[in-house]
Protein backbone atom coordinates (compact mmCIF):
# COMPACT_ATOMS: atom_id res chain seq x y z
CA UNK A 1 0.00 0.00 0.00
CA UNK A 2 1.23 3.45 -0.97
CA UNK A 3 -1.13 6.47 0.57
CA UNK A 4 -0.51 9.86 -1.64
CA UNK A 5 -2.38 12.85 -0.05
CA UNK A 6 -4.14 15.48 -2.21
CA UNK A 7 -5.34 19.07 -0.89
CA UNK A 8 -7.88 20.52 -2.96
CA UNK A 9 -11.11 22.51 -3.54
CA UNK A 10 -12.74 20.83 -6.36
CA UNK A 11 -14.84 23.92 -7.25
CA UNK A 12 -15.97 22.30 -9.75
CA UNK A 13 -14.05 18.64 -10.17
CA UNK A 14 -12.73 19.00 -13.53
CA UNK A 15 -10.15 17.01 -16.05
CA UNK A 16 -7.51 19.05 -14.50
CA UNK A 17 -8.34 17.46 -11.50
CA UNK A 18 -8.92 13.80 -13.10
CA UNK A 19 -5.19 13.98 -14.74
CA UNK A 20 -3.73 14.91 -11.10
CA UNK A 21 -4.96 11.63 -9.50
CA UNK A 22 -4.00 9.72 -12.63
CA UNK A 23 -0.72 10.66 -12.63
CA UNK A 24 -0.80 10.04 -8.99
CA UNK A 25 -1.38 6.45 -9.39
CA UNK A 26 0.26 6.04 -12.51
CA UNK A 27 2.09 2.65 -12.62
CA UNK A 28 4.75 4.22 -15.41
CA UNK A 29 5.20 7.41 -12.58
CA UNK A 30 7.34 8.57 -9.94
CA UNK A 31 4.32 8.36 -7.42
CA UNK A 32 2.54 5.23 -8.16
CA UNK A 33 -0.16 5.61 -5.31
CA UNK A 34 -2.58 2.75 -4.52
CA UNK A 35 -4.38 4.62 -2.51
CA UNK A 36 -5.65 8.54 -2.82
CA UNK A 37 -6.64 10.54 0.32
CA UNK A 38 -7.73 14.69 -0.38
CA UNK A 39 -8.13 17.01 2.26
CA UNK A 40 -10.67 19.69 0.58
CA UNK A 41 -12.42 22.86 1.45
CA UNK A 42 -15.95 22.97 2.78
CA UNK A 43 -18.63 25.22 1.85
CA UNK A 44 -16.69 28.18 1.49
CA UNK A 45 -13.22 28.62 -0.31
CA UNK A 46 -9.72 30.49 -0.06
CA UNK A 47 -10.86 33.22 -2.45
CA UNK A 48 -13.33 34.34 0.03
CA UNK A 49 -16.37 33.15 -1.55
CA UNK A 50 -18.44 30.49 -1.55
CA UNK A 51 -18.06 27.33 -3.31
CA UNK A 52 -20.00 26.68 -6.27
CA UNK A 53 -21.93 23.64 -5.12
CA UNK A 54 -22.68 22.07 -1.77
CA UNK A 55 -19.64 19.99 -0.38
CA UNK A 56 -21.57 17.20 -0.24
CA UNK A 57 -21.95 17.12 -4.14
CA UNK A 58 -18.01 18.04 -4.26
CA UNK A 59 -17.08 15.09 -2.43
CA UNK A 60 -19.45 12.80 -4.80
CA UNK A 61 -17.68 14.23 -7.30
CA UNK A 62 -14.36 13.17 -6.21
CA UNK A 63 -15.07 10.13 -5.07
CA UNK A 64 -16.07 9.85 -8.36
CA UNK A 65 -13.28 10.72 -9.97
CA UNK A 66 -10.96 8.99 -8.29
CA UNK A 67 -10.44 9.54 -5.04
CA UNK A 68 -10.56 6.98 -1.79
CA UNK A 69 -11.02 9.45 0.86
CA UNK A 70 -12.09 12.82 1.57
CA UNK A 71 -11.25 14.34 4.64
CA UNK A 72 -12.55 18.24 5.32
CA UNK A 73 -10.54 21.28 5.69
CA UNK A 74 -12.01 23.08 8.37
CA UNK A 75 -13.01 26.99 7.79
CA UNK A 76 -10.68 29.00 9.33
CA UNK A 77 -8.16 27.04 7.24
CA UNK A 78 -10.36 26.83 4.31
CA UNK A 79 -10.78 30.75 4.04
CA UNK A 80 -6.94 31.85 5.31
CA UNK A 81 -3.79 33.27 3.16
CA UNK A 82 -1.30 30.18 0.69
CA UNK A 83 0.49 29.83 4.05
CA UNK A 84 -1.81 28.72 6.90
CA UNK A 85 -4.22 27.14 3.73
CA UNK A 86 -1.34 24.82 3.36
CA UNK A 87 -0.42 24.43 6.67
CA UNK A 88 -3.90 23.01 7.75
CA UNK A 89 -4.10 20.69 5.04
CA UNK A 90 -0.76 19.44 5.22
CA UNK A 91 -0.94 18.62 9.21
CA UNK A 92 -3.83 17.08 8.24
CA UNK A 93 -2.65 14.60 6.20
CA UNK A 94 0.25 14.52 8.65
CA UNK A 95 -1.60 13.21 11.87
CA UNK A 96 -2.88 10.81 9.99
CA UNK A 97 0.69 8.95 10.37
CA UNK A 98 -0.03 6.92 6.78
CA UNK A 99 0.10 9.08 4.29
CA UNK A 100 3.61 8.65 1.72
CA UNK A 101 3.67 10.87 -0.51
CA UNK A 102 2.31 14.69 -1.13
CA UNK A 103 1.16 14.86 -4.62
CA UNK A 104 0.65 18.40 -5.88
CA UNK A 105 0.13 20.24 -9.46
CA UNK A 106 2.40 23.00 -10.67
CA UNK A 107 3.56 24.69 -13.46
CA UNK A 108 7.15 23.90 -13.44
CA UNK A 109 6.85 20.23 -12.85
CA UNK A 110 10.16 20.16 -11.31
CA UNK A 111 10.06 19.41 -6.88
CA UNK A 112 13.98 20.67 -6.88
CA UNK A 113 13.56 24.55 -7.59
CA UNK A 114 10.20 24.64 -5.20
CA UNK A 115 12.33 23.09 -2.14
CA UNK A 116 14.95 25.24 -3.23
CA UNK A 117 12.85 28.80 -2.60
CA UNK A 118 10.84 26.99 0.40
CA UNK A 119 14.51 26.87 2.13
CA UNK A 120 14.80 30.40 1.06
CA UNK A 121 11.46 31.52 2.76
CA UNK A 122 12.49 29.71 6.04
CA UNK A 123 15.28 31.54 6.66
CA UNK A 124 15.77 33.79 9.53
CA UNK A 125 17.49 36.46 6.72
CA UNK A 126 14.21 36.00 4.14
CA UNK A 127 12.08 37.24 7.70
CA UNK A 128 14.36 40.33 7.79
CA UNK A 129 13.93 40.83 4.34
CA UNK A 130 10.36 40.57 3.88
CA UNK A 131 9.42 42.83 6.98
CA UNK A 132 12.29 45.47 5.31
CA UNK A 133 10.40 45.57 2.05
CA UNK A 134 6.92 45.70 3.36
CA UNK A 135 7.93 48.78 5.14
CA UNK A 136 7.60 50.19 2.06
CA UNK A 137 4.42 50.03 1.32
CA UNK A 138 4.37 47.46 -1.56
CA UNK A 139 2.12 44.11 -1.61
CA UNK A 140 3.00 40.93 -0.04
CA UNK A 141 3.58 39.01 -3.27
CA UNK A 142 5.66 41.89 -4.14
CA UNK A 143 7.68 41.75 -1.37
CA UNK A 144 8.23 38.06 -1.00
CA UNK A 145 9.51 38.38 -4.61
CA UNK A 146 12.12 40.84 -3.67
CA UNK A 147 13.27 39.36 -0.38
CA UNK A 148 13.83 36.02 -1.99
CA UNK A 149 15.47 37.14 -5.21
CA UNK A 150 18.17 38.69 -2.98
CA UNK A 151 18.70 35.34 -1.50
CA UNK A 152 18.39 33.05 -4.24
CA UNK A 153 18.79 35.71 -6.90
CA UNK A 154 16.06 36.34 -9.64
CA UNK A 155 15.93 33.63 -11.77
CA UNK A 156 15.37 30.44 -8.33
CA UNK A 157 12.94 33.06 -7.39
CA UNK A 158 10.79 33.09 -10.46
CA UNK A 159 9.04 30.06 -9.14
CA UNK A 160 7.13 32.03 -7.48
CA UNK A 161 5.94 34.29 -10.16
CA UNK A 162 3.28 31.21 -10.66
CA UNK A 163 -0.11 30.67 -8.24
CA UNK A 164 0.47 26.33 -8.15
CA UNK A 165 4.33 27.01 -7.49
CA UNK A 166 3.55 29.52 -4.70
CA UNK A 167 1.07 27.05 -3.25
CA UNK A 168 3.42 23.92 -3.80
CA UNK A 169 6.15 25.92 -2.44
CA UNK A 170 3.58 26.49 1.28
CA UNK A 171 3.32 23.04 0.84
CA UNK A 172 6.89 22.13 1.36
CA UNK A 173 7.31 25.12 3.95
CA UNK A 174 4.71 22.99 6.13
CA UNK A 175 6.20 19.81 5.52
CA UNK A 176 9.39 21.32 7.28
CA UNK A 177 7.64 22.81 10.06
CA UNK A 178 5.74 19.99 11.03
CA UNK A 179 8.86 17.57 10.58
CA UNK A 180 6.89 15.44 8.34
CA UNK A 181 8.18 12.21 6.64
CA UNK A 182 5.82 12.56 3.93
CA UNK A 183 7.49 12.95 0.76
CA UNK A 184 6.49 15.62 -1.72
CA UNK A 185 5.74 14.84 -5.15
CA UNK A 186 4.83 17.30 -7.74
CA UNK A 187 3.45 17.05 -11.52
CA UNK A 188 3.20 19.92 -14.24
CA UNK A 189 -0.37 21.07 -15.18
CA UNK A 190 -1.45 20.73 -18.03
CA UNK A 191 -3.46 22.63 -20.01
CA UNK A 192 -4.83 25.84 -18.92
CA UNK A 193 -3.35 28.06 -16.20
CA UNK A 194 -4.55 28.97 -12.54
CA UNK A 195 -7.39 31.32 -13.33
CA UNK A 196 -6.70 30.64 -17.08
CA UNK A 197 -9.62 32.76 -19.34
CA UNK A 198 -9.60 30.22 -22.03
CA UNK A 199 -9.29 26.62 -22.00
CA UNK A 200 -6.35 24.30 -23.84
CA UNK A 201 -7.52 21.65 -25.36
CA UNK A 202 -10.07 19.20 -22.80
CA UNK A 203 -8.37 21.25 -20.26
CA UNK A 204 -10.28 24.31 -18.25
CA UNK A 205 -9.27 26.55 -15.05
CA UNK A 206 -12.14 25.90 -12.41
CA UNK A 207 -12.46 30.17 -12.57
CA UNK A 208 -13.48 29.81 -16.29
CA UNK A 209 -15.72 27.62 -15.70
CA UNK A 210 -17.63 28.63 -12.58
CA UNK A 211 -18.02 31.73 -14.76
CA UNK A 212 -19.86 29.40 -17.23
CA UNK A 213 -21.60 27.49 -14.60
CA UNK A 214 -22.56 30.53 -12.59
CA UNK A 215 -23.82 31.76 -16.24
CA UNK A 216 -26.11 28.69 -16.70
CA UNK A 217 -24.04 27.90 -19.63
CA UNK A 218 -23.59 24.24 -18.14
CA UNK A 219 -23.91 22.53 -21.84
CA UNK A 220 -20.27 25.14 -22.65
CA UNK A 221 -18.50 23.37 -20.03
CA UNK A 222 -19.48 19.94 -20.02
CA UNK A 223 -16.03 18.98 -21.93
CA UNK A 224 -14.18 20.05 -20.01
CA UNK A 225 -15.56 18.00 -16.44
CA UNK A 226 -15.29 14.24 -16.26
CA UNK A 227 -18.95 12.14 -17.02
CA UNK A 228 -19.83 11.48 -13.51
CA UNK A 229 -18.91 14.51 -11.67
CA UNK A 230 -20.64 16.29 -14.97
CA UNK A 231 -23.99 14.43 -13.83
CA UNK A 232 -23.37 15.27 -10.16
CA UNK A 233 -23.11 18.83 -11.13
CA UNK A 234 -26.40 18.67 -13.32
CA UNK A 235 -28.67 17.23 -10.72
CA UNK A 236 -27.55 19.52 -8.38
CA UNK A 237 -28.41 22.19 -10.83
CA UNK A 238 -31.57 20.63 -11.20
CA UNK A 239 -32.54 20.18 -7.10
CA UNK A 240 -31.36 24.24 -6.42
CA UNK A 241 -27.86 23.63 -5.35
CA UNK A 242 -26.02 25.08 -7.94
CA UNK A 243 -24.18 27.54 -8.50
CA UNK A 244 -23.77 28.72 -5.05
CA UNK A 245 -23.35 32.78 -5.97
CA UNK A 246 -21.62 35.60 -3.53
CA UNK A 247 -24.31 38.08 -4.61
CA UNK A 248 -27.23 35.97 -3.34
CA UNK A 249 -25.47 36.90 0.57
CA UNK A 250 -24.80 40.34 -0.19
CA UNK A 251 -27.08 42.18 2.04
CA UNK A 252 -26.83 39.65 5.01
CA UNK A 253 -22.79 40.02 4.64
CA UNK A 254 -23.13 43.95 4.84
CA UNK A 255 -26.25 43.66 7.44
CA UNK A 256 -23.63 41.41 9.40
CA UNK A 257 -20.71 43.62 9.42
CA UNK A 258 -22.17 46.59 10.34
CA UNK A 259 -22.65 45.60 13.30
CA UNK A 260 -19.07 44.88 13.98
CA UNK A 261 -17.25 47.35 16.08
CA UNK A 262 -13.38 48.24 15.57
CA UNK A 263 -12.15 46.03 18.44
CA UNK A 264 -14.18 43.07 16.78
CA UNK A 265 -13.06 43.82 13.19
CA UNK A 266 -9.33 44.32 14.63
CA UNK A 267 -10.19 40.63 16.24
CA UNK A 268 -10.72 39.09 12.35
CA UNK A 269 -7.96 36.75 10.42
CA UNK A 270 -5.77 39.04 8.47
CA UNK A 271 -6.23 42.57 10.05
CA UNK A 272 -2.88 44.39 10.36
CA UNK A 273 -1.42 47.80 10.63
CA UNK A 274 -4.54 49.48 11.94
CA UNK A 275 -6.45 48.35 8.44
CA UNK A 276 -9.50 47.64 10.92
CA UNK A 277 -9.69 51.33 10.76
CA UNK A 278 -10.21 51.44 6.61
CA UNK A 279 -12.47 48.75 7.06
CA UNK A 280 -14.89 50.21 9.87
CA UNK A 281 -15.22 53.15 7.43
CA UNK A 282 -15.55 51.80 4.18
CA UNK A 283 -18.68 49.27 5.82
CA UNK A 284 -20.55 52.30 7.27
CA UNK A 285 -20.29 54.16 3.72
CA UNK A 286 -20.87 51.41 1.40
CA UNK A 287 -24.28 50.07 -0.21
CA UNK A 288 -23.39 46.34 -1.51
CA UNK A 289 -20.19 44.48 -0.85
CA UNK A 290 -18.66 45.18 -4.04
CA UNK A 291 -18.71 48.83 -3.12
CA UNK A 292 -16.63 47.90 0.05
CA UNK A 293 -14.50 45.61 -1.26
CA UNK A 294 -13.52 48.35 -3.67
CA UNK A 295 -13.27 51.11 -0.84
CA UNK A 296 -10.90 48.76 1.15
CA UNK A 297 -8.48 47.52 -1.66
CA UNK A 298 -5.42 48.66 -2.25
CA UNK A 299 -2.31 47.39 -3.82
CA UNK A 300 -1.42 46.42 -0.13
CA UNK A 301 -4.16 44.54 0.68
CA UNK A 302 -5.67 42.88 -2.66
CA UNK A 303 -8.77 41.91 -2.92
CA UNK A 304 -8.88 38.38 -2.31
CA UNK A 305 -7.14 39.39 0.94
CA UNK A 306 -10.48 41.92 1.75
CA UNK A 307 -12.49 39.23 1.01
CA UNK A 308 -11.32 36.68 3.11
CA UNK A 309 -11.40 39.21 5.81
CA UNK A 310 -14.85 40.56 5.15
CA UNK A 311 -16.41 36.36 4.82
CA UNK A 312 -14.81 36.15 8.47
CA UNK A 313 -16.43 38.57 10.00
CA UNK A 314 -19.84 37.73 8.01
CA UNK A 315 -18.83 34.49 9.79
CA UNK A 316 -18.18 34.78 13.05
CA UNK A 317 -14.59 33.74 12.47
CA UNK A 318 -11.55 34.98 14.58
CA UNK A 319 -8.01 35.28 14.68
CA UNK A 320 -6.09 32.73 15.87
CA UNK A 321 -6.90 29.39 14.54
CA UNK A 322 -5.02 29.09 11.18
CA UNK A 323 -1.89 29.32 13.71
CA UNK A 324 -2.29 25.94 15.10
CA UNK A 325 -3.15 22.53 13.97
CA UNK A 326 -6.74 21.58 12.95
CA UNK A 327 -8.35 19.68 16.31
CA UNK A 328 -9.42 16.96 14.76
CA UNK A 329 -10.24 15.24 11.33
CA UNK A 330 -13.47 14.99 9.47
CA UNK A 331 -14.24 12.28 7.53
CA UNK A 332 -16.82 13.47 4.44
CA UNK A 333 -16.59 10.51 2.23
CA UNK A 334 -15.10 6.87 1.90
CA UNK A 335 -14.91 5.53 -1.45
CA UNK A 336 -13.50 1.88 -3.10
CA UNK A 337 -10.45 1.61 -0.76
CA UNK A 338 -11.26 4.98 1.29
CA UNK A 339 -11.65 2.00 4.59
CA UNK A 340 -8.20 0.70 4.06
CA UNK A 341 -6.75 3.90 4.49
CA UNK A 342 -8.51 4.40 7.44
CA UNK A 343 -7.51 1.24 8.29
CA UNK A 344 -3.72 2.47 7.95
CA UNK A 345 -4.69 5.62 10.00
CA UNK A 346 -5.54 4.07 13.69
CA UNK A 347 -2.29 5.94 15.06
CA UNK A 348 -3.43 8.98 14.11
CA UNK A 349 -2.46 12.16 16.13
CA UNK A 350 -5.87 13.74 15.80
CA UNK A 351 -9.07 12.05 16.39
CA UNK A 352 -10.93 10.81 12.88
CA UNK A 353 -14.59 11.64 13.05
CA UNK A 354 -16.89 9.61 11.10
CA UNK A 355 -20.34 10.99 12.95
CA UNK A 356 -21.06 14.38 14.33
CA UNK A 357 -22.16 12.76 17.66
CA UNK A 358 -18.59 12.07 18.10
CA UNK A 359 -17.72 15.89 18.61
CA UNK A 360 -20.13 15.74 21.84
CA UNK A 361 -16.91 14.26 23.91
CA UNK A 362 -14.17 16.55 22.53
CA UNK A 363 -12.30 19.27 23.80
CA UNK A 364 -13.94 22.76 24.06
CA UNK A 365 -11.88 23.71 21.22
CA UNK A 366 -13.06 20.98 18.82
CA UNK A 367 -16.46 21.81 19.83
CA UNK A 368 -15.94 25.28 19.09
CA UNK A 369 -14.96 25.06 15.90
CA UNK A 370 -17.75 22.30 14.92
CA UNK A 371 -20.11 25.11 16.08
CA UNK A 372 -18.24 27.51 13.38
CA UNK A 373 -18.74 25.09 10.72
CA UNK A 374 -22.48 24.50 11.36
CA UNK A 375 -23.07 28.45 11.25
CA UNK A 376 -21.24 28.24 8.16
CA UNK A 377 -23.16 26.11 6.55
CA UNK A 378 -26.44 27.85 7.56
CA UNK A 379 -25.37 30.93 6.32
CA UNK A 380 -24.05 29.00 2.81
CA UNK A 381 -27.13 27.70 2.42
CA UNK A 382 -28.85 31.28 2.08
CA UNK A 383 -26.12 31.81 -1.52
CA UNK A 384 -28.33 29.02 -2.66
CA UNK A 385 -30.51 29.21 -6.12
CA UNK A 386 -33.04 27.68 -3.74
CA UNK A 387 -31.69 28.19 0.46
CA UNK A 388 -31.69 25.60 2.29
CA UNK A 389 -33.00 25.03 6.16
CA UNK A 390 -30.24 24.97 8.66
CA UNK A 391 -29.04 22.16 10.62
CA UNK A 392 -27.62 20.44 7.37
CA UNK A 393 -23.87 19.94 9.33
CA UNK A 394 -26.23 17.40 11.05
CA UNK A 395 -28.06 16.34 8.96
CA UNK A 396 -25.82 15.17 6.20
CA UNK A 397 -23.83 12.43 7.17
CA UNK A 398 -20.44 11.34 5.85
CA UNK A 399 -20.80 10.08 2.42
CA UNK A 400 -19.71 6.27 0.69
CA UNK A 401 -18.73 5.32 -2.53
CA UNK A 402 -22.33 3.43 -3.13
CA UNK A 403 -23.93 7.45 -3.13
CA UNK A 404 -21.40 9.04 -4.99
CA UNK A 405 -21.65 5.88 -7.87
CA UNK A 406 -25.29 6.54 -8.22
CA UNK A 407 -25.31 9.56 -9.70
Amino acid sequence: MKIAGIVAEYNPFHNGHAHHIERTRAADGLCRATHVVAVMSGNFVQRGEPALLPKADRVRAALAGGVDLVLELPLPWAIASAESFAFGAVAILDALGCVDVLSFGSECGDIAPLKKAADALLSERFAVLLRYHLAGGISFPEARQRAAEEIIGKKAASVLDSANNTLGIEYLKALRRLGSSTRPFTIPRLGAGHDGPLPIGDMASASFLRGLLTAGRMANAAPYIPPVPLEILYEAAKAGRCPATAERIDRAMLSALRRLSKEQIARLPGISEGLENRIYEAIRNSGSMPELENAVKTKRYPLTRIRRILLAGFLGLSAGWEARKPPYIRVLGVGEKGAEILNAAKGASLPLVTRVSHLETFPEDARRLFALEARAADLYALALPTPLACGTEYTNGMIRWGDAARS
